[in-house]
């Protein structure tokens, strides 16, 4: 058995919450109704984690059958819906939280993916996609690009990187209560780096000019 974090249960809950935050947030931007606001809040909390499970094969999804879990993403959107004008000015706090929330859901997706045997590399892509895939739900219901693929933010390569550390540290059976803790760091620290740093991904090669894809150093 991999040992869980110290309040693991407690930190699933909050991560779920503060992503299905912003599920809710994009809802009331688009001017949704009161359900369209509780559906967004639900796909985005849960929605990555659901994706894994129909992958894996863990079903019913935790995102239909665990009532603390669907309990915590409606709770975030009645949150958002009755009190958004105050949340709204809350964003980098919000901002914060979601890097948490990314760090804890990558973690616990390839940790589910390794233990119900799909392999190193299918529990890599889970896990990134545990951690991706409630804002990428979001963005396709309220008619959006996904974020993911339009903003060169660092957002999917600490997931990547941090779902490949678990994955390794499980092979050599490393994975205890302290390396887990230090891949959540990773991918925290790492995302809220990138944006303290402005760090992007690189864009699409232009070809040599001047030296460099852009014409500039």
């Amino acid at each position: 058995m991999t040992p869980d974090l110290p309040l693991n249960d407690v930190l699933e809950l909050g991560g779920i919450f503060c992503v299905a935050l912003s599920g809710g947030l994009s809802a009331v931007r688009k001017r949704f109704d009161v359900f369209g606001v509780l559906v967004l809040a639900w796909a985005a909390g849960l929605g990555g984690g659901m994706l894994r499970d129909v992958l894996i094969g863990a079903v019913p999804p935790v995102g239909i059958s665990d009532w603390r879990l669907v309990a915590t993403a409606v709770l975030a959107g009645l949150v958002i819906f009755f009190f958004h004008p105050r949340l709204e000015r809350m964003r980098r706090t919000i901002i914060v939280l979601d890097a948490g929330a990314l760090a804890l859901f990558v973690l616990v997706g390839t940790v589910k993916g390794l233990e119900l045997g799909a392999g190193m590399l299918a529990s890599v892509f889970v896990g990134v996609l545990t951690g991706v895939g409630g804002g990428i739900l979001r963005d396709v219901l309220t008619g959006e690009v996904p974020l993911i693929l339009q903003d060169r933010q660092l957002y999917a390569i600490p997931a990547l990187l941090g779902a490949g550390a678990t994955a390794v540290l499980w092979q050599v059976d490393a994975l205890t209560v302290w390396t887990q803790g230090a891949v959540v760091l990773l991918v925290f620290g790492l995302r809220l780096l990138s944006l303290r740093l402005g760090w992007s991904a690189p864009g699409p090669w232009m070809g040599r000019r001047g030296g460099s894809p852009s014409g500039r150093m």
